[in-house]
């Protein structure tokens, strides 16, 4: 029943606004990436594909079709050093060496579910799967992802959520996992819910890290969130929803992973743990707020005046986070020195427009020619000036173009939405 009324009110929302296509959410971001190496690139990830700024401030649109998925998948994204983009998806790891035009599927991984993905500072390039009908590995790639070699954690039992490296030493490695089958071993040793692993020599060998201190859900689930940018024994995990139905807890380790202490916990699931070179760390989330520690993740305290952050990521000289398009942020990306106060980088009306490809790649056929011109309209994007046709009228109350007759109610009834839809994939406005 809590089902059928929340696509009720889903529908009703989308009719009054207008700006939801396909998959049916409303369009806001979901994540920030930065290249390896000395860039201003950024590379934002939204409910509707992917933009790229290549550093001129102008964001370029990718849509789902080319990066190759659809629906309420949010990819992952990293980006190497020669601006290779790695985009994880449920139907395998889809790479583009040719700035986003088109995307192949890495041939050694097939069509497995990607859940982890990690680009190291020497270029590796690591995955994780959490497939429902095969044996679940770490993967890693020491040739840009053109060939993955299996690492020794191959398991019917574990689905692999996550793996993330170190800045400061590419061969440490974290894993972690949830138990989707309680088998236990020959002796009838129950198995843990989570597992949690370490490898000190690029995935050669694996230390198997004790989970016994960290509470889990009931829905047991770990993620290792990030390692301290000066030192690889200081790594941050995130227990989702181990604080009531929706809240997280975070937990710290000094030595490696081999103990634990809790050091926040939430009434909102994270979306982002990010620790910064100067030993702030700062925890994110969308609709409880920010927390900033200044002593290395010891300790936290809530930010004043955070954006609805549903993403954050620190590029090294900025730090860049998701905001509400409309309201209260009033900006899709902003950016800020320390995470007290936030600038805006980038609203959807500033949109620059599709990435422009050659004819017969999808992005040219299907993106440009065939979905932008909804989306163009739907933002109130304004072709350039020297294009020479009318700009497109805007769709009555399109809440991004600057606010119509509409944008009051769907921002009323969004919220309504917002109370009753999934916990886990929340239906989002761009008039937010």
């Amino acid at each position: 029943m809590r089902r059928l009324v929340a696509l009720a009110f889903a529908a009703a929302v989308v009719s009054a606004s207008g700006v939801a296509h396909g998959n049916g959410r409303f369009p806001s971001t979901t994540s920030i990436s930065f290249p390896r190496g000395p860039t201003q690139d950024l590379y934002l990830g939204v409910t509707f594909g992917l933009l790229i700024s290549k550093g001129d401030g102008g964001f370029r649109w990718l849509c789902e079709a080319n990066i190759g998925y659809e629906g309420t998948w949010d990819p992952k994204y990293r980006i190497d050093a020669a601006g290779t983009i790695y985009a994880s998806t449920y139907d395998g790891l889809r790479i583009s060496r040719d700035g986003g035009c088109t995307f192949t599927t890495a041939p050694d991984l097939g069509a497995l579910w990607i859940e982890g993905l990690d680009v190291a500072a020497n270029g590796d390039v690591w995955v994780a799967t959490a497939e429902g009908a095969a044996a679940n590995n770490v993967y890693r790639s020491t040739d840009g992802g053109r060939t993955f070699t299996a690492t020794d954690n191959s398991s019917l039992q574990i689905w692999w959520k996550s793996v993330l490296t170190a800045q400061t030493d590419p061969q440490r490695v974290y894993i972690a996992g949830y138990q989707v089958s309680m088998v236990g071993d020959d002796a009838g040793t129950p198995a843990p819910p989570v597992h949690l692993r370490r490898s000190d020599d690029g995935g050669a060998t694996w230390i198997a890290l004790p989970t016994d201190t960290i509470t889990v859900g009931d829905s047991p689930e770990l993620h290792v969130e990030a390692v301290s940018p000066t030192d690889p024994d200081v790594v941050f995990v995130r227990s989702a929803r181990a604080q009531g139905a929706d809240g997280d807890r975070v937990y710290r380790s000094a030595d490696g992973g081999l103990t634990y202490t809790e050091v926040l916990s939430t009434t909102a699931a994270i979306r982002a743990v990010v620790a910064r070179a100067n030993g702030d760390v700062i925890v994110a989330t969308l609709a409880s707020g920010a927390f900033l520690s200044t002593d290395g993740g010891l300790t936290f305290n809530p930010l004043t005046a955070p954006p609805r952050a549903a993403c954050l990521g620190d590029r090294g000289d900025a730090l860049f986070s998701c905001g509400a398009n409309w309201q209260p942020d009033l900006f899709a990306l902003g950016r800020s020195a320390d995470g007290a106060a936030w600038t805006k980088v980038f609203r959807f009306v500033e949109i620059a427009g599709p990435l422009q490809c050659a004819v017969g790649t999808i992005q040219h056929d299907v993106c440009e020619v065939s979905e932008w011109p909804r989306w163009q309209a739907d933002f109130g994007i304004k072709p350039p000036i020297d294009a020479g046709v009318e700009p497109p009228t805007p769709t009555p109350g399109g809440c991004c173009s600057g606010g119509g007759a509409l944008a009051g109610p769907a921002l009323a009834l969004g919220a309504v939405t917002a109370a009753v839809l999934l916990r886990r994939r929340r239906r989002k406005s761009c008039c937010e």
